[in-house]
């Protein structure tokens, strides 16, 4: 008997191909969890360790310090002699560190000696003095010279004339998260600036009984600049009711502002038409 022979490939006896190896798929896994807690680890030691690359990873609860300190520094960058006051601090909120997040600057400044035709001078002496890490330095401004430095956690140190005699310094921290805000130790004890301010606001026939405020520096060498501040009131007040004190020698005699020495203090007035303010300053050693 014949057939036909059927011609082709003949079925394979084989078993069939097995699915994709699981052991391969394990391996990727492992290496996975590996890379992530590699990851993790480093991002966990950079936070740790590392210090901060924006100003944005310093509260202002941090900053502080750092500004406190700056201040010390340009109260002794100043002398004794050019140190008219530390100015009151100001914590300014409602900035936006984030399109989400609110934020705060804290800010300081300190009121310096500068007659009309030194404030270039005068601001280069006080760059000259300054932590070299700083790398403080004097350049032209919009309105005449400006010092500009960096304290250290993107702290901004800026300095530029007033117009009356006077440079005003700044330190600022530029909006950052608030933290837990800022915080001084109060200031306690009565020093001689306090003698002093009382001295002048008895000779411009103000009242003395209040007490005044009260606004502190460290110095580099551990000591305290020191502020006592007053609002004299209301009313006219002629700064020839100070000249006794100021032995006729006055610092500045640059109406409104009116500046002396008694002492170790520095007594600033300024006797506007608006309520007179008084100021007396004990500043840093060297």
């Amino acid at each position: 008997m014949s057939g036909a022979v059927q011609t082709g490939w003949a079925p394979s006896s084989d078993p069939a191909t097995p699915a994709p190896a699981r052991r391969g798929r394990r391996w990727l896994l492992v290496a996975t969890v590996l890379w992530a807690v590699l990851l993790a680890g480093l991002a966990w030691m950079s936070v740790r360790d590392d210090p901060p690359t924006v100003r944005e990873q310093r509260s202002v609860d941090e900053a502080a310090p750092v500004v406190d300190r700056a201040v010390g520094e340009l109260a002794r960058a100043a002398g004794a002699a050019g140190l008219l006051e530390l100015g009151p601090v100001r914590v300014d909120a409602g900035c936006r560190v984030t399109p989400f997040a609110d934020g705060a600057a804290l800010r300081r400044e300190v009121g310096v000696l500068a007659p009309a035709g030194t404030e270039r001078s005068v601001l280069t002496g006080i760059a000259d003095r300054l932590p070299a890490t700083w790398r403080a330095g004097v350049g032209p401004g919009l309105d005449g010279p400006e010092l500009r430095a960096d304290a250290g956690d993107f702290v901004a140190v800026e300095g530029r004339p007033t117009g009356d005699g006077r440079l005003r310094l700044t330190v600022d921290t530029g909006c950052r998260p608030l933290g837990a805000g800022y915080h001084p130790k109060p200031a306690t004890g009565a020093g001689p600036e306090a003698t002093a301010l009382t001295a002048a606001l008895s000779a411009l026939d103000r009242p003395t009984d209040a007490a005044p405020e009260l606004v502190t520096a460290p110095c580099p060498d551990g000591a305290l600049a020191r502020t006592a501040r007053s609002a004299a009131g209301s009313g006219p007040a002629a700064p020839d009711a100070l000249a006794p004190l100021a032995g006729g020698t006055p610092l500045l005699d640059n109406p409104p502002v009116y500046a002396y020495r008694a002492g170790d203090v520095t007594v600033l007035a300024e006797l506007g038409p608006d309520p007179a303010r008084v100021a007396a300053t004990v500043g840093c050693p060297g």
